[in-house]
């Protein structure tokens, strides 16, 4: 005969003890059954204090009425509220059915809570102490709530299915024997999941999970010294709105998923361990407002082909490890220049931006350290994009120089040839984006030669055949290639006045040769 056959509708069963018949029939008009005693040392389930046999139910009960109830009474709706209540034994439910409210209050369990692949509601475990709670594809149509509660051997939540919210607001979750504090790949939550102020101790997993709204660790502290994963590992996460690494009010003042108001006590977001967001998809932004990471050498903040309107990089850069934006294609780049790290671990290789939001200072002279800083070696992609978007922003000068501060960096990669070659066109036109200097060398050159040819021996090679000597115009016949000025070619200069027309006439070319290369260059640009 099945446990519990032939006890009438609502009748509980014989074995029950006075805890348990108390809550059999809270549960029957849906009322709180509170068996704490008022003693917040006492009531505190994290804390070493005993609970005797008189604040203690069985679990094999709570399954009994959460999945085969008694039926509520006339007027009542049915509901499991526990408040400091312990459970001993094994929760199970395990792909079962659940039909009330289920809500618990600073309980203890004694063993691990089992739910893969039940169905449920609506769950709340508010500031609960659970050794560890395996769900795996379970699924709500309401709320799954673990706020303020401790899980020593980890979450498992993979592909669960959460109707609306997550909360994971201020819950303390150690790792599992995997090295995972929370396994949440390939899950879906249909509105926010927030896990504001969380601390995990070991690996955070949320590959390929969907969250409908956005995901908040504001205040959040990661951290995973034991193994070489990542504190937060997360590629191909898709929010349909923001991520957010950002600060968490502290104190009675502060609302949940707001900005901290000014003066507000504030803890920051805090990751001891890598980062990875590689192929992620967030409909707003992603914002690490005063971020911190600490990281070791080989560790990254990965951001890999990352895609979202906009990027709030405006955390402290991190003393050591990688940060990688490879890929990454975003609308609204917003930084600080304090908050890149330098050169050697940034990584920008195909990262493509549309406008610029400085926050505070960021000089053009800084935005170059920071492209070289994202370049070991000269690749001309971030100099073209940073000057193409300075330029659409109506900095035209400022993108003039990017592009002048390319041309230099290419330099150090060219032949010895090559790099004199380039040292001649950035001394004398600036690679062709500052033209002014060639009419400036050019009036140099000829005011020196014209001074220096006054005074100069010039017997004519043919006497009765030549023009009027003019010191100024023979200067200039001599700068100016392919132009005759009928000047040259009727003199006869010895010494070092045949040396000095020479290299008159080289420098005439050199400039001539620099102009043009730098006219091609505007003339490609444009």
């Amino acid at each position: 005969m099945t446990e519990g056959a032939g006890i009438r509708a609502g009748d509980p069963p014989e074995d029950l003890t006075a805890a348990e018949a108390g809550m059999w029939q809270a549960f029957r008009i849906g009322s709180v059954y509170d068996l704490s005693a008022g003693d917040p040392v006492a009531d505190d389930p994290h804390g070493g204090h005993p609970w005797g046999e008189e604040r203690t139910v069985r679990a094999r009960i709570v399954c009994w009425l959460l999945l085969d109830g008694p039926p509520a009474l006339a007027g009542r709706v049915s509901s499991l509220k526990l408040t400091g209540v312990q459970i001993s034994g094994c929760l199970d439910l395990a792909g079962g059915t659940i039909v009330p409210y289920v809500e618990m209050r600073g309980c203890r369990f004694e063993r691990e809570i089992l739910l893969p692949e039940a169905h449920f509601t609506t769950v709340r475990l508010v500031d609960c102490s659970v050794p560890r709670l395996e769900a795996a594809r379970v699924h709500t149509e309401g709320d799954l709530h673990l706020p303020r509660c401790r899980f020593r051997g980890g979450i498992r939540i993979t592909d669960a299915q959460i109707g609306t919210d997550l909360l994971l607001n201020q819950a303390i979750v150690y790792r599992d024997r995997s090295g995972r504090s929370i396994a949440g790949d390939g899950m879906t939550v249909g509105q926010d999941l927030q896990a504001e102020m969380l601390e995990s101790h070991g690996e955070l997993s949320l590959r390929a999970a969907a969250i409908g709204v956005s995901l908040s660790l504001r205040g959040a502290r990661l951290a995973n010294p034991y193994t070489q994963r990542r504190a937060l590992n997360a590629p191909q996460l898709t929010v349909g709105r923001s991520l957010y690494l950002t600060p968490a009010g502290v104190g009675a003042q502060a609302l949940s998923g707001t900005t901290p108001a000014h003066g507000t006590r504030v803890q920051r977001f805090e990751c001891q361990g890598g980062v990875r967001l590689d192929d992620g998809r967030f409909g707003d932004a992603v914002d690490l407002e005063q971020a911190r990471f600490t990281l070791t050498d080989d560790q990254e903040v990965s951001m890999r082909r990352v895609q979202t309107p906009e990027l709030r990089f405006l955390g402290e850069a991190p003393v050591r490890g990688r940060v990688v934006l490879s890929g990454a294609k975003v609308v609204n780049l917003m930084d600080r220049s304090d908050s890149w790290p330098g050169p050697g671990r940034l990584h920008m290789g195909g990262f493509t931006y549309e406008n610029l939001v400085p926050r505070g200072p960021f000089p053009l002279a800084e935005r170059l350290e920071w492209v070289a800083a994202a370049t070991a070696e000269y690749n001309p992609e971030p100099y073209e994009l940073l000057a193409a978007v300075l330029r659409a922003g109506g900095e035209d000068e400022d993108a003039r120089e990017v592009l002048l501060a390319k041309q230099r960096r290419r330099r150090e990669s060219v032949p010895i040839a090559a790099k004199l070659w380039g040292y001649a066109q950035d001394w004398t036109v600036a690679y062709g984006y500052r033209p002014g200097r060639a009419a400036v060398w050019m009036a140099i050159l000829w005011a020196a030669g014209s001074f220096a040819f006054a005074h100069a021996e010039h017997p004519p090679l043919k006497a009765g055949e030549h023009p009027a000597w003019d010191p100024a115009l023979f200067a200039l016949d001599l700068l100016l290639p392919v132009i005759d000025l009928g000047q040259q070619g009727f003199w006869q200069l010895s010494g070092g006045w045949q040396w000095l027309a020479a290299v008159m006439i080289i420098l005439g070319w050199i400039l001539a040769t620099t102009v043009a290369a730098g006219a091609t260059r505007l003339l490609r640009r444009s």
